[in-house]
């Protein structure tokens, strides 16, 4: 089974950027908005079992910390994906980088850079276009992050929550 690992903002942060997501990402309907700590890794059972374990000592060493969300960015020219940029923050860091060690199977494809999709696949006019407005927008939004997910890929190509790891509070 396919799985993941992901942190989702607040209700309005989630609403901002449904209202791109819904004109302009085809994986709208498949996984709520999100900040990937984890890109899709497969595990077997009894390896699901011990990263569970890991998850929850990671979640019980980290305090809530607070994200910000000034503007929108773009990975072009290898994609035309846009994306509200999530300012890097140390906390943040260190919980990707602890998911890709120890246990966990090094599988980062690119460097970290916090965000939360907002369109992607688009042609070269359409991102032009999109990219072009979105980026005179000014986007002022702040969330506290006490909590991530671990999901599971379903047979349609949809993600759901597995299990959610609140910071400081798992019992182990």
């Amino acid at each position: 089974m396919k799985y993941g690992i992901v942190i989702f903002p607040s209700k309005a942060i989630q609403d901002e950027a449904n209202s791109y997501r819904k004109r302009y990402d085809p994986h709208y309907a498949l996984i709520p908005p999100h900040i990937t700590l984890k890109e899709a890794f497969t595990a077997d059972e009894g390896t699901l079992d011990e990263l569970v374990v890991e998850l929850k000592k990671i979640a019980n060493e980290s305090d809530p910390f607070t994200i910000n969300i000034n503007k929108v960015s773009t990975f072009s020219p290898v994609t035309n994906t846009i994306y509200l940029k999530v300012e890097p923050r140390q906390e943040l860091i260190d919980l990707y980088e602890k998911m890709h060690q120890g246990k966990f199977l090094n599988n980062q494809e690119y460097a970290f850079v916090p965000h939360i999709t907002i369109a992607q696949k688009l042609l070269d006019d359409e991102y032009s276009d999109v990219f072009g407005s979105l980026n005179m927008k000014k986007f002022e939004m702040e969330d506290t992050i006490d909590r991530f997910q671990l999901m599971y890929q379903l047979d349609n190509g949809s993600w759901t929550v597995y299990e959610s790891f609140v910071f400081g509070k798992e019992s182990l």
